[in-house]
């Protein structure tokens, strides 16, 4: 495909992608209140047990409603991850066959709940981190947050960790679409392991070193996972092309069947 055809076809896609997010804000829209609460639930529940107080403030007249926006397409962009995971892997593998096409099926069964899980992850390591953060308040002292501050990290905690876990699938997704090779992936398991836990250390502000580990080594057994998954699909396609006389996907012969 030329390079204009590939980026009409980003064009397109990505028009698609905030279309889908805008459904699904919509929709978010309905459920601000009871996803508010839920979000500022850990904030409070740590001022109660330091018996401190603490509250969100809405600094502007327009703060509350800038607010309601933000969550609303947050909860849109998680309601419609199925639509703008499917028009990635449409994206990534557009020269596909129409037998491997229906890979996509398995692509989004393993997406969308992968991504669901790293959110669902993050709002466990949640309590913690804001228990560590506002327990340095002095006695006395009462927290009066920034709605739009706290609530907008709270937001890119739980999609960071919902990309992250997204990396095992986008590995995948690269694999079958010939861009990827698992010897790539193999080379660079170490920078895998190292990045995993760095992000780890950066988004579980804990002082324990278990928390760290716990959220790294589920990113790192899901990379081993897609290691694997890419591994098994390049032997394949290495015996069709034996079969056909061609090179082999690292450049070697290898014996015709």
């Amino acid at each position: 495909m030329p390079l204009r055809a590939h980026l009409t076809e980003l064009r397109n896609r990505f028009f698609l992608v905030v279309a889908g997010v805008l459904v699904g804000g919509v929709v978010g829209w309905f459920f601000y209140e009871p996803m508010f609460h839920a979000l500022s639930q850990p904030l409070l529940d740590a001022a109660d047990a330091r018996g401190g107080f603490a509250v969100l403030n809405f600094e502007t007249v327009a703060a509350a409603f800038d607010m309601q926006l933000k969550v609303s397409l947050f909860l849109g962009l998680l309601l419609s991850s199925p639509w703008w995971l499917y028009q990635f892997w449409a994206f990534v593998t557009p020269g596909l066959t129409h037998r491997e096409r229906l890979y996509a099926i398995g692509f989004l069964a393993a997406a969308v709940p992968l991504f669901l899980a790293g959110a669902f992850l993050a709002w466990l390591v949640l309590p913690h981190a804001v228990a560590l953060l506002t327990e340095f308040t002095p006695g006395g002292a009462a927290n009066i947050i920034d709605a739009q501050s706290y609530l907008s990290f709270v937001m890119r905690l739980m999609l960071a960790f919902g990309l992250a876990f997204l990396l095992p699938v986008v590995m995948v997704a690269l694999n079958f679409a010939g861009i990827g090779q698992a010897a790539t992936w193999r080379k660079g398991w170490r920078w895998a392991v190292l990045l995993a836990f760095v992000f780890a250390a950066i988004m579980t502000p804990t002082p324990d070193a278990i928390t760290m580990i716990a959220v790294a080594l589920p990113i790192c057994g899901l990379y081993f996972a897609a290691l694997g998954i890419c591994t098994v699909h390049d032997r394949r396609v290495d015996r069709r092309r034996d079969a056909a006389g061609l090179p082999r996907l690292d450049g070697s012969m290898g014996t015709p069947a």
